[in-house]
């Protein structure tokens, strides 16, 4: 019994609350809400495979999102191409960019690659802003078509939507989980604690690295094109620093080398920058002091909670017994 639970118990409660989500936020305000904290949280497990696992620091990921909505909303709105085939064509784009992207950028170290993806991210709204006849300009494209599958419209129901983006990042996890166990995964987390002894074991650094970031690029472009078709828009914003940062937050203050914090962590900064709306800019403020905060005294993130209350509980418990053995022997004496 006690096999089962730990077996199939986790993968019950995710389905029904992946089923029961939906029914109970079904509020227009909270329905979206939830929505984007999916998506977001797409991105910022994913992002988190190269910058906690492999230990590349980048901002390549907010672009591949955004490169993906574009991608959707032209070959739609342009060229026709059939809504669920301008997804299969997005994914292949961006998986191209972000290999050419990795192999120029993992060439240098440190901050320089950070310096090189910010730059891509750039380039990405210059070319968007210049080509205003392709991409809208600064207003962006609007009017992309709704998600349909066997005649049925997406946007007729909402709660569509956010099945989908369950489905996705529930996709994301399970692809990821498998991803990080697997010898590919362990060669990742061996270049990043000790990139000469890896590479004297015979593991080529450029290699893996490259299909890292190509890897950890696919999710995150069906999540730019299940957002694209969700808000009917694609619009520079998307490649905003605010929302770079956003979702960076989301990663440190999940906690790195997780999957599942960065996940956490999206969820709650979105609600979290939602609820506080009404102060303005000074919700950044308090977002950012949060950060601070969590990353001093936890420096885990918020998924190493866990682990640090079961370890305080554990040396309490060890406290305890100490104490009362302590005690008996005294009663003996």
């Amino acid at each position: 019994m006690k096999n089962f639970a730990i077996k199939f118990g986790l993968p019950l409660t995710i389905v029904i609350v992946a089923v029961a989500a939906p029914l109970i936020f079904n509020g227009g305000v909270t329905q979206n809400l939830a929505i984007l904290a999916l998506l977001f949280a797409v991105v910022a497990s994913n992002w988190d495979l190269t910058l906690g696992y492999t230990g590349i620091f980048n901002f390549a990921h907010v672009a591949f999102f955004g490169i993906a909505a574009y991608v959707s909303a032209i070959v739609t709105i342009h060229l026709g191409v059939p809504v669920w085939i301008d997804m299969v064509l997005a994914v292949i784009v961006v998986a191209i960019l972000s290999a050419i992207t990795a192999f120029l950028a993992l060439r240098l170290r440190g901050i320089y690659v950070a310096l090189v993806t910010f730059a891509f991210v750039q380039l990405c709204v210059a070319l968007i802003i210049s080509q205003k006849s392709i991409t809208g300009g600064a207003v962006g494209l609007v009017g992309v078509p709704d998600l349909q599958i066997l005649g049925y419209t997406f946007g007729a129901d909402y709660k569509s939507y956010f099945y989908l983006a369950e489905i996705l990042l529930i996709a994301s996890t399970i692809f990821l989980r498998w991803l990080v166990n697997s010898d590919f995964g362990l060669s990742l987390i061996a270049l990043r604690d000790n990139e000469n002894y890896a590479r004297s074991r015979g593991i080529p650094s450029t290699k893996q690295r490259v299909l890292a970031m190509v890897l950890s690029s696919i999710f995150p472009a069906l999540a730019g094109c299940v957002y694209a078709h969700y808000l009917i828009v694609a619009s520079p914003d998307i490649f905003s620093f605010s929302l770079t940062t956003l979702i960076l937050s989301m990663t440190l203050l999940g906690g790195t080398a997780t999957i599942y914090g960065p996940i956490i962590g999206a969820i709650f900064l979105t609600v979290m920058t939602e609820a506080l709306a009404g102060l303005g800019v000074v919700r950044f403020m308090i977002v950012a002091a949060l950060i601070i905060l969590t990353l001093r005294f936890l420096p885990g993130g918020i998924w190493s909670l866990g682990e640090t209350t079961r370890e305080f509980l554990s040396r309490r418990r060890k406290a305890g017994g100490t104490h009362t053995k302590s005690n008996e022997l005294e009663a003996t004496q």
